[in-house]
């Protein structure tokens, strides 16, 4: 390995100046090299820093001569070097942007792979999928996961015209809480099961691991009420419609019991404490008439907001579950029960810190 400082002054201010003008990036690349190590970096840091293969690293400090600059083209020159073509790059970054299903693919997303076979059958020009991915990464694109879109199943005036109401709603809620309160209802599970594969090794060997999933799940339902931001989450075996309405009763024991701490009377509840809007999504067993009938009749304070079809950005409680399992995503659960003791903590103890303003990648629109 060259030592530090190895090049001359003139020598190194003529690869400087290589850096800044040449006009091929593999050789701006080899260039960075040498200098670097004239800086005092090793073959890793610098194979760390440019990802890069750590043999490169270690070819073109051998080899690179800073005298002659030539010996950085490693023998190719532009034209024979590089297959793309300026209208193979042009090609790739209309049909990125596109849906596969316009060229009349069934796969709903386009890989780097799946991109090079499409563009080597209409310009014949044959790349491998890093090759492309490369290409991608060079102009700005990153290979990400892409957002759930409902918009294609949502009705825009009805999701207008609930957004004004529940827009009603809180403003009320958050300047007569006495009056009004909306709370946000839903059900999730949480489980010990790891469902992605991927796990860590080191480089060049690939683990196996056990097509066994670890079982183990607990189910929550509950709500979040807006103004002060309370949560009250309930394990549930199953969620059902029998199992909503016990769940809706306790709520309304919890409030009737919150009413009489504030010196209030009992006997007074129905009549004089706050309306209870309540919304949730379209579930079946949300809906079953005999249950609502019975929610209308013994709790009278509370209505049910039903969210348009295909509308999970309307209900804030959202970003409680995603808060929740983004936060117990890496740790270690020796039993369901660990589990549970963890999730009261998180969602009915304050231990849970969410940050309101934030989005939901992967709900169909932003949760507000």
């Amino acid at each position: 390995m060259p030592a530090k400082n190895h090049l001359s002054q003139y020598q190194r201010e003529q690869l400087v100046k290589t850096l800044k003008e040449h006009e091929n990036p593999y050789v701006r690349e080899k260039v960075l090299i040498i200098l670097l190590i004239n800086d005092g970096k090793t073959y890793q840091e610098i194979s760390e820093f440019l990802n890069i293969a750590y043999p490169t690293v270690a070819y073109w400090a051998v080899h690179g001569d800073p005298d002659n600059l030539d010996s950085f083209l490693d023998g190719r020159r532009e034209g024979n070097f590089s297959k793309v073509t300026q209208e193979y790059e042009n090609l790739l970054l209309e049909v990125v942007e596109k849906e596969p299903a316009e060229y009349g693919y069934e796969f709903g997303r386009w890989t780097a792979a799946r991109l090079a076979i499409y563009l080597e059958q209409v310009t014949g020009i044959k790349l491998s999928g890093s090759q492309v991915r490369r290409r991608l990464e060079r102009k700005k694109y990153v290979y990400l996961w892409a957002k759930y879109s409902l918009e294609d199943k949502q009705n825009p005036e009805k999701r207008k015209i609930f957004k004004e109401k529940l827009a009603e709603y809180l403003k009320i809620t958050l300047t007569s809480p006495e009056r009004l309160q909306v709370w946000f209802w839903d059900e999730s599970g949480f489980s010990l099961r790891v469902i992605k594969r991927k796990t860590w090794g080191k480089k060049g060997q690939r683990k196996k691991v056990t097509g066994q999933r670890r079982r183990g799940r607990v189910n929550i339902m509950g709500g979040l009420r807006y103004h002060d931001k309370k949560r009250i989450n309930f394990v549930i075996k199953k969620g059902n419609a029998d199992t909503f309405y016990e769940q809706i009763k306790l709520l309304n024991t919890w409030l009737l019991q919150e009413w009489v701490e504030q010196g209030n009377k009992p006997e007074n509840f129905t009549k004089c404490s706050a309306k209870i809007i309540i919304i949730l999504d379209n579930a079946s067993f949300h809906k079953r008439k005999d249950i609502l009938e019975k929610i209308a009749a013994e709790m009278p304070n509370i209505i049910l907001e039903f969210l348009p079809p295909y509308s999970p950005d309307y209900n804030l409680i959202e970003l409680v579950w995603h808060s929740a399992k983004e936060y117990i995503a890496h740790r270690l659960f020796e039993s369901v029960e660990q589990l549970e003791e963890l999730l009261n903590k998180l969602l009915n103890e304050g231990g849970l810190i969410i940050k309101w303003e934030r989005k939901i990648k992967n709900k169909g629109n932003a949760v507000y």
